[in-house]
């Protein structure tokens, strides 16, 4: 049985398409994964991905996923998937979801990617009825080809979440594993923001036992405020599975108490709504 502590990508035994329970989904997402050499452009100290290197995906086999896909959705639609592979309170199907095992959009076909998944929502009447999701790191939003893909998915009636989980740029260097420049990554979010509905994601942790300063959350608060009218909303969630990168023994999770005070904090001073998943 799934479960949302085990978010493996070959768990159907596919290479561009796998199951999961997602919480902040609700139910079961369909992944897709274009980054099977498990690479990516960020480090963040709390991913999950196994033996995470740095750098970009190999070509990707456009008829090969759309297959996968296609053969994978025909189970969960018509087939007895849910019945083999899903606890009975988490039998539905919420969304195809863009993630994987590193940075979607840095893949050079990602905006097809977006097409063939759209071609295949269509076959079986989901086009509005199951939500795409693209979630990134947005740090390629710059891109052309990766606006014509986000553009395209919005009108599958898709959103984006971006990651955001720390405004300071000492802080995203230390957690993501990238130099940040602030003005850089708003203009980013904003961007993706006019191209589609459009979620900020955070992950938010204890590291070497301590919890985000004070300063760290006003300048979170400090740094979405502006964007307040053009995003949807904002998912704030803790550790629910653990990182497999070196750092992992300097993580730990947050109360529930804590979380939820950090997004009243949130609605509070940015007037964006959050939803917080412990």
């Amino acid at each position: 049985m799934l479960s949302i502590d085990d978010h493996r990508r070959d768990s159907a035994g596919l290479l561009y398409v796998y199951p999961v329970v997602s919480r902040r989904a609700g139910g079961v997402s369909i992944g897709i994964n274009l980054n099977p050499n498990n690479a990516c452009n960020w480090a963040c100290l709390y991913c999950q991905v196994e033996n995470l290197t740095r750098g970009g995906p190999p070509p990707i086999d456009l008829d090969r996923l759309e297959t996968e896909l296609a053969a994978f959705l025909g189970d969960v639609l018509h087939g007895d998937f849910m019945q083999r592979q899903v606890p009975p309170e988490a039998r539905r199907l919420m969304d195809v979801a863009f993630s994987g095992n590193g940075e979607p959009t840095s893949a050079a076909e990602f905006a097809d990617a977006v097409a063939r998944v759209g071609d295949v929502l269509n076959r079986f009447g989901q086009v509005g009825k199951l939500v795409v999701r693209l979630i990134t790191n947005g740090s390629l939003m710059h891109r052309a080809d990766v606006q014509s893909g986000i553009r395209h998915l919005a009108k599958l009636g898709g959103e984006v979440w971006f990651k955001v989980d720390r405004a300071m740029a000492s802080e995203v260097a230390e957690i993501n594993g990238v130099p940040s420049i602030p003005e850089k990554t708003a203009k980013n979010l904003e961007t993706c923001a006019g191209l589609a509905p459009t979620w900020v994601q955070t992950c938010w942790f204890a590291l070497d036992g301590m919890a985000p300063s004070a300063e760290s959350r006003m300048a979170y608060c400090d740094f979405l405020r502006p964007l307040a009218g053009k995003l949807a909303g904002i998912h704030l969630y803790g550790l629910a599975r653990p990182s497999l990168q070196p750092a992992a023994s300097r993580l730990s999770a947050l109360s529930e108490l804590e979380l939820t005070d950090f997004g009243k904090q949130i609605e509070k001073e940015t007037g964006i709504r959050v939803s917080v998943s412990p």
